[in-house]
């Protein structure tokens, strides 16, 4: 009895945040696609008159030579830059704040983010925080970032976070290793690239668990109590994106017109979980990370079938879509057998790119405080379509134990 009088108060909840995205602007960037589409990006902002311009990045983005052509590009437009490559996976308040350091130093105007999910998050945040006088634990929570960030750009270099176009930023604590999203429209860059000429060195395993990271995205905002026509249709063109160049992309890395579609991929399903949320796959998979440093595309691909199967009697004619678009379905079929056809088809992926079913550094002992704080980021977070208790979530998550 209890627990439903709290299923209640989540749903209300979720349905004061479905309004909310309803009512609230969601900015998108001025978006560059295509091969060179990075340099284009580069004369925008000579063409807007920034002078000096802080690159946050990776050092092996650096060492394997990724930025030379922006560097140079930036140089022909009279743009100054300075390069910061702290940023490493799950990036820290330290990392951000000596960022934030090297902002202010060198009197930069702009932020340009070349990099995956973890140099995209860091730079918004470190954008953020040039023009926010307030620490990252002020800043976290929704709608915090009061006054706008400095000029933010973005470059994504892996097809899957899809921070290029969403509202959010995750930075961690260094010392509680707990995950801090920082949620507010403000956060979108003003512009971005998606250049997959920048995508084709890319390992196989990070190409598959980063595009198995969007496809997770388009999945959870179409299965959301919170999707609408509008996420629909991104997380349904996310989805056949995906399951048509995924496997080319990660067998042949050097295939531009895969990995392009990729990119677009990640692209449309960052705006379909920007409005439809996210759900239980992300509350598990950033605790795995958070406790075991787990990278997270790996972590969702992990949890997203097990997820799927729990939830699968509530939306099997949601599932029954994403198969349908999958290219699964083959006669007349019920919607409960697409929907399997689906979930299938996620496992036989996972299969196929040597993803584990199971999280080996997962300890059983660990469970506990995991389930719990999971719970705690869905149930004030995401509009799940069949919620679980402690209990439930704990007993699911031991599925994971290898």
């Amino acid at each position: 009895m209890l627990f439903s009088l709290q299923v209640k108060g989540y749903q209300g909840l979720m349905g004061a945040m479905k309004f909310a995205a309803k009512v609230v602007p969601m900015p998108k960037p001025t978006l560059f696609t295509g091969v060179d589409s990075s340099l284009e990006l580069c004369d925008a902002i000579g063409q807007m008159g920034m002078k000096k311009v802080l690159i946050v990045t990776d050092e092996v983005l650096v060492k394997l030579g990724v930025l030379d052509k922006i560097q140079k590009k930036l140089t022909e437009n009279n743009i100054e830059f300075v390069i910061y490559d702290g940023i490493l996976p799950d990036p820290t308040y330290d990392q951000v704040e000596n960022g934030l350091n090297a902002y202010k130093q060198n009197k930069c105007e702009a932020v340009l983010a070349v990099g995956g999910g973890s140099p995209i998050d860091a730079a918004k945040v470190i954008a953020a925080r040039t023009t926010n006088n307030r620490s990252i634990k002020k800043l976290a929570g929704m709608f915090k970032v009061w006054v706008a960030p400095a000029p933010l750009f973005a470059i994504p270099t892996t097809a899957g976070t899809g921070s290029e176009v969403t509202i959010a930023a995750v930075v961690s604590d260094p010392v509680t290793h707990q995950k801090t999203p920082l949620i507010d429209p403000k956060l979108v860059p003003m512009m971005a690239a998606l250049d997959a000429g920048l995508m084709t060195g890319l390992p196989a395993p990070v190409t598959s668990a980063t595009g198995m990271d969007a496809l997770t995205h388009a999945v959870e905002a179409y299965i959301s109590m919170n999707a609408s026509a509008e996420t629909d249709g991104y997380a349904i063109a996310a989805t056949r994106l995906i399951m048509e160049n995924l496997s080319t992309a990660v067998k042949k890395g050097d295939n531009l017109e895969a990995r392009q579609n990729m990119a677009l991929a990640s692209y449309y399903a960052g705006l379909a979980f920007t409005k439809a949320s996210l759900g239980y796959v992300h509350a598990i998979s950033h605790n795995f990370g958070a406790k075991y440093s787990t990278p997270h595309g790996l972590g969702n691909a992990i949890v997203l079938p097990y997820v799927l199967d729990y939830s699968k009697a509530e939306i099997n004619n949601r599932l029954a879509d994403l198969a349908e678009v999958s290219g699964l379905k083959t006669g007349k079929e019920s919607d409960s057998e697409l929907a399997q056809k689906f979930i299938d088809k996620i496992r036989a992926m996972l299969k196929e790119f040597k993803i584990p079913e199971t999280l080996e550094a997962l300890k059983t002992e660990d469970i506990p405080e995991i389930a719990r704080l999971a719970l705690k980021e869905a149930h004030y977070n995401y509009p799940v379509p069949k919620y679980m208790d402690q209990e439930t979530c704990e007993s699911f998550i031991k599925q994971m134990v290898a």
